[in-house]
């Protein structure tokens, strides 16, 4: 599963994303820090952390998970939003 987390440096919502995104198995996370790009600072400077599923040629973004959600709690509703292909 590829996954784009949308971030910024010292977004503390962002690095605990980030933390528990790492410790789930399977998932390749792509970091992209909003401020080195002005496209991304205009689209998500008010919403990160935003966390999207690399989809063909593009994105389509996940809803937000809640900033007290455990590893499983993420895991799970990852499963449910991104089912394997077969």
């Amino acid at each position: 599963m590829e996954l784009i987390l949308y971030s910024k440096p010292g977004c503390h919502l962002c690095e605990g994303l980030a933390e528990k995104l790492a410790q789930i198995a399977g998932l390749q996370v792509e970091i992209r820090d909003i401020t080195t790009n002005p496209a991304w600072w205009e689209a998500f400077q008010y919403e990160i952390p935003v966390l999207c599923r690399k989809v063909n040629e593009g994105e389509q973004p996940l809803p937000r998970f809640s900033p007290r959600a455990s590893i499983a709690q993420i895991e799970k509703q990852l499963q449910a939003l991104l089912p394997p292909t077969a």
